[in-house]
């Protein structure tokens, strides 16, 4: 067994850096590096697997350079609308937020619908007053702009369409998530994103979905996935690798490959997810050019981040 365990991602896609960009590639590989090692820390700590996921997702969104929290991208409003979710694998208890606005860490709104309501998810209007009572972070619009996202918006403005953050080359900026076992066996999931540029009409994604997007069962497997998330909802794409692992007798691997390199791939979605089972095993499949993800685990003296 290799447990505890901790694997991250921040989104499927891949970046074109140029030769002026080694300190952006710096800081985007150094912040990866960051969850995963406060995350496993945590693990070997004692904490939870869901306490460590909280963790680890916090620490990205607080980083500008991914598709969540501080790095969100812009509505067709102009404004920046935040979805999370948090499953715990022991209880299969779950919380998710939906549209948020002006929240610094969505995934700790998340995680509190979790312990203290009897809902699984709250969105919108209600869901940021939630927030407010219960005394989480607020930011002005300003914490929440970049450049980068505001040109990305500028280009399809206007236009009714909507675009994955990480479309187009050299483009990538994704979507976050994290997953982890920890040393009693529990696996738990997190996952946060600030969905797709320019989307309108309240659109929401994958991410905050409790089986398509965010998944975690003691049973089988902790699943945190990226990508298309209109592909992963009709795919019910997480809860899928656990049903192949828990009624089919796949393995992790085999059941996470199957699912995003075949099933989703027919569908015409793009993505790919990261996984764990209770025993320490990890997938990290992806049918795009790539996904920057890391791992560590009991084994391991050394952080892997790969790209």
């Amino acid at each position: 067994m290799n447990i505890p365990a901790i694997v991250i991602h921040g989104g499927s896609g891949t970046i074109t850096f140029g030769s002026k960009d080694s300190e952006l590639k710096t800081l985007y590989l150094e912040s990866l590096e960051s969850a995963l090692e406060e995350g496993f820390k945590m693990l070997k700590d004692g904490y939870s697997a869901t306490e460590c996921v909280c963790k680890a997702v916090s620490v990205l969104e607080d980083c500008n350079l991914f598709n969540a929290g501080k790095g969100s991208v812009f509505t067709a409003k102009g404004e920046h609308e935040m979805d999370a979710a948090i499953m715990d694998g022991k209880t299969l208890k779950a919380g998710a937020v939906a549209g948020l606005r002006g929240v610094k860490n969505p995934v700790l709104v998340a995680y509190d619908v979790l312990q203290n309501t009897p809902f699984v998810m709250i969105a919108g209007e209600e869901a940021i007053e939630y927030a407010r009572q219960k005394n989480f972070k607020f930011e002005t619009d300003s914490y929440f702009f970049s450049q980068l996202r505001y040109n990305q918006w500028q280009e399809i403005k206007g236009e009714g369409e909507m675009q994955l953050d990480h479309s187009g080359e050299g483009t990538k900026f994704g979507t976050v998530g994290a997953v982890a076992v920890d040393a009693e066996g529990n696996v738990a999931a997190a996952t946060s994103t600030g969905g797709m540029t320019n989307k309108a009409w309240g659109r929401v994604g994958d991410t905050p979905l409790i089986g398509s997007g965010t998944y975690a069962n003691n049973r089988t497997c902790a699943i945190s996935c990226t990508g298309h998330g209109e592909y992963f909802i009709r795919g019910v794409v997480a809860y899928d690798v656990s049903c192949r692992m828990e009624y089919g007798g796949k393995t992790l691997e085999q059941a996470a490959n199957k699912v995003i390199h075949e099933k989703l791939k027919v569908m015409g979605g793009e993505g790919g997810l990261i996984a764990v089972d209770t025993s320490g095993n990890i997938s990290m499949p992806f049918n795009t050019k790539g996904m920057y993800r890391g791992m560590k685990n009991s084994t391991q003296t050394i952080t892997r981040i790969f790209e």
